[in-house]
C-alpha cells in the first residue's frame, strides 16, 4: 500500500522578517495515503512534529535499523490502520527549534501552525476540516509541542500524543544549567559563545548542552535587553537561578498549565502520553507527573512507559498512530 509524498513550499506572512532571518518559506512535506488519487474521500490529518534540532523532512530519512514515518504508515495501513493525510512541518530555528511557540526572539511559529499551516492543509487536500479530525504527535520537543497545542487550541486539535515530551523543567533542564553555564563562561559569556558556535562548519558536540538552553531560553524567556535579546534563567558566575526568569519558563511547564488549560484537555478524543523508563533527561518523571495530575483532574489519559531510554524510539509511533486515527472522525 503505496503512499504518495508531495513536497510543496509554503510561503509564511508570520514568519517572514522573524528576529533570527530564518527562513520564511519552506517546505511542508505531506504524505498522502494509498487510495488518496483514486478516490473522491476526505481525510482526517494527522500534524507530525519533529524534536530539538530536526525538521518535518527528516521523517523521512532512510535508516537502516527502523523505518522512516512514510514506511511505517504504509505498513500500519497494510494491517488495518484508517487512512489519514500527514504533514511534517518545518519548524526549525538558527538556535536548534521554536518549541512551537511564539517567542519575541524566534519567531511566530505557534502562529505558523495554527494559522496558516492548517488551513493551508485544509485549503489544498481534501480534508475533514474539523478537530474531531486532526491529531497531532511528536517526540521529545515534537512531544512538547503536541501537548502544548493540543492544550492550547482544541478548537483545531482533537487528539494527541506526546512521546517523551518536555515536561518537568525542574528535571528535564535545570540539571543541564550548570554543564552551559561552563560552556559560556569557556567563551567569556553567551555572545561569544554564540558567534563561535554559529561559525562552526561542523558543529561541536560539545556544545549541545549550552544550545539547548540558549534556545529554550529564546522560546521561554525572550528579553529584548539581554544578550541576543535572551533573558538567561540562571546567573553564569554562580549558576544560581534567576527567580523572575525562571518563572517566565514555568509558565511553559506543561506540568505547571494544567489549572489554565486542563479543562480543555478534557474534550480530547485522545490524550496519549508515553516516555522510556531511564530517558536521559528525566522525562520519564515528568509524564508521571502529568499522568497523576491529570487524573486528580479526573481528565481522561492513557500512560505508557516502556523499557528504553530518550534514542530512536520511532517505533512507539506504532502504537500511538493507530491511536490517534481510532480516535478521530473519518467520512
Amino acid at each position: 500500500m503505496s503512499v504518495t509524498i508531495e513536497m510543496p513550499v509554503l510561503e509564511s506572512d508570520v514568519l517572514r522578517e522573524n528576529p533570527l532571518g530564518d527562513p520564511a518559506n519552506r517546505r511542508l512535506p505531506a504524505i498522502l495515503p494509498p487510495d488518496y488519487a483514486e478516490s473522491e474521500r476526505h481525510y482526517p490529518v494527522l500534524v507530525a512534529l519533529t524534536g530539538f534540532t530536526g525538521k518535518g523532512i527528516m521523517l523521512l530519512n532512510e535508516d537502516s535499523w527502523q523505518p522512516n514515518l512514510a514506511e511505517r504508515l504504509e505498513r500500519l495501513y497494510a494491517a488495518g490502520m484508517p487512512h489519514a493525510i500527514v504533514v511534517l512541518p518545518d519548524c526549525f530555528t538558527r538556535y536548534g527549534g521554536s518549541q512551537y511557540i511564539n517567542s519575541g526572539a524566534t519567531g511566530r511559529y505557534e502562529d505558523y501552525v495554527i494559522d496558516e499551516i492548517i488551513p493551508w492543509v485544509d485549503a489544498h487536500y481534501r480534508t475533514l476540516a474539523t478537530p474531531q479530525s486532526r491529531g497531532v504527535f511528536g517526540k521529545s520537543s515534537g512531544g512538547y509541542g503536541s501537548m502544548i497545542l493540543g492544550m492550547r487550541h482544541p478548537e483545531v486539535f482533537g487528539a494527541l500524543a506526546c512521546h517523551s515530551g518536555d515536561m518537568f523543567f525542574d528535571l528535564c533542564y535545570a540539571p543541564d544549567f550548570p554543564k552551559a553555564c561552563n560552556r559560556f563562561n569557556t567563551f567569556g559569556g553567551v555572545e561569544t559563545w554564540w558567534k563561535q558556535f554559529d561559525a562552526q562548519v561542523k558543529k561541536n558536540g560539545s556544545d549541545f548542552d549550552a544550545l539547548n538552553i540558549l534556545a529554550m531560553a529564546a522560546c521561554y524567556s525572550p528579553d529584548p535587553s539581554a544578550p541576543l535579546g535572551i533573558g538567561l534563567p540562571m546567573d553564569l558566575h554562580t549558576c544560581e537561578r534567576i527567580p523572575e526568569v525562571w518563572a517566565r519558563w514555568l509558565e511553559w511547564d506543561p506540568v505547571e498549565l494544567l489549572d489554565r488549560y486542563g479543562e480543555q484537555l478534557r474534550g480530547m478524543r485522545l490524550v496519549f502520553i508515553d516516555c522510556g523508563d531511564h530517558d536521559q533527561f528525566n522525562l520519564h518523571y515528568g509524564a508521571r507527573l502529568m499522568a497523576a495530575r491529570l487524573a486528580t483532574r479526573t481528565i481522561a489519559f492513557e500512560h505508557e512507559e516502556f523499557d528504553d531510554n530518550h534514542s530512536s524510539i520511532q517505533y512507539r509511533y506504532d502504537v500511538s498512530l493507530p491511536k490517534l486515527l481510532a480516535a478521530l472522525d473519518h467520512e
